[in-house]
């Protein structure tokens, strides 16, 4: 389908733009790479009167370590996070997760702060932000705001932005000594939607005890889903393989699937244990290396 008819605003700056949203009120909504909006305007889930246009807003695409934390500037695209040497050195989790979102065309405008944005639990870069802790900074109205990212998904296509928000920066705790990260997910082609997905990280001591773990769960909820049982029963504790396969039947019977054209409720819960397991075993090995 066409995407209903609406009006097209550029914006040189967050705070044009957040002036340009206040002008037209409900009826706009921002676009960056515009690969998860531009979809749900064909087939009119979404129908704004008025797109601002962020994409080019100097100062918004950057990749550092700063302040003990990993920054990425909300209009880095995938692709530029995919060549990173930064990420793929010390942050894998995240190279997993781009190799795995769409094919390169949409990876090389799609960007970081809009997948996140969008709310949607079957994108892939919300449960790394889970697994990752991380924060999302935005601008709006009143200023700058700090979100924790479990305060961040609402519901379904629902976040903690506010209409006039900008997502400005994603941050995560800088990579440690003794910690790796990984993500995998199962999907029917390349490029398409998960049927299901796990990231994982965890934090190692030198006696091999898990000091911190982050699991998070990619299309199997309504919102982006953190596994907060299986990283209590973790948590503290040497890392068994009895461990590992009793979090995998946690993520199974945690989650919350729905039979699609993907696969049924309990192929969806059988994945989810699978890949669960399999990359806690991957992050503690990167952690061990």
């Amino acid at each position: 389908m066409i995407p209903s008819k609406f009006t097209y605003h550029k914006a040189s700056s967050v705070q044009e733009a957040i002036a340009l949203v206040q002008e037209h009120g409900d009826e706009a909504k921002y676009m960056s790479g515009g690969h998860s909006l531009l979809p749900m305007m064909k087939l009119r889930f979404a129908t704004p009167e008025h797109i601002i246009d962020i994409s080019k807003i100097d100062g918004l695409s950057y990749i550092k370590e700063e302040d003990g934390l990993l920054k990425i500037g909300a209009l880095t695209t995938q692709t530029e996070m995919e060549y990173s040497d930064l990420i793929r050195d010390k942050y894998p989790i995240f190279s997993d997760t781009i190799k795995l979102t769409a094919d390169p065309s949409v990876r090389n405008v799609g960007t970081i702060g809009g997948n996140i944005a969008h709310g949607d639990a079957a994108n892939d870069q919300p449960a790394v932000m889970l697994a990752r802790r991380a924060t999302i900074i935005a601008e709006g109205v009143d200023g700058q705001k700090t979100i924790p990212i479990d305060e961040f998904f609402h519901g379904f296509y629902m976040t903690a932005l506010e209409p006039s928000d900008v997502l400005t920066e994603i941050q995560v705790p800088q990579a440690k000594k003794g910690s790796g990260g990984a993500y995998h997910k199962v999907e029917r082609k390349v490029g398409d939607y998960a049927t299901a997905g796990v990231a994982v990280h965890v934090e190692l001591d030198d006696d091999g005890i898990c000091q911190e773990i982050g699991i998070g769960l990619t299309n199997v909820s309504a919102v982006p889903m953190r596994l907060e049982r299986g990283e209590e029963l973790l948590r503290g504790k040497q890392i068994t393989e009895d461990l590992i396969a009793q979090v995998g039947t946690m993520a199974s019977e945690d989650c919350e699937p729905t039979s699609d054209l993907r696969g049924s409720e309990a192929y969806k819960r059988s994945i989810v244990n699978t890949i669960t397991q399999r990359m806690i075993r991957l992050a503690m090995e990167r952690a061990q290396h």
